[in-house]
């Protein structure tokens, strides 16, 4: 594999990661802790007085 053909590879693979991974991940993170503190909640009988 060529140099340029290398660092094309690169530049592609690192805008993929934080173009769309990063973005798609946090979304993940934040609906995921929702849904904990949701579920938390549903346990307890609701959010504290």
């Amino acid at each position: 594999m060529s140099d340029a053909a290398r660092k094309s590879e690169e530049l592609r693979s690192f805008l993929f990661l934080t173009v769309v991974m990063v973005p798609v991940l946090t979304v993940i993170l934040i609906a995921a802790y929702g849904f904990a503190v949701w579920f938390y909640q549903l346990l307890i009988g609701g959010p504290p007085h």
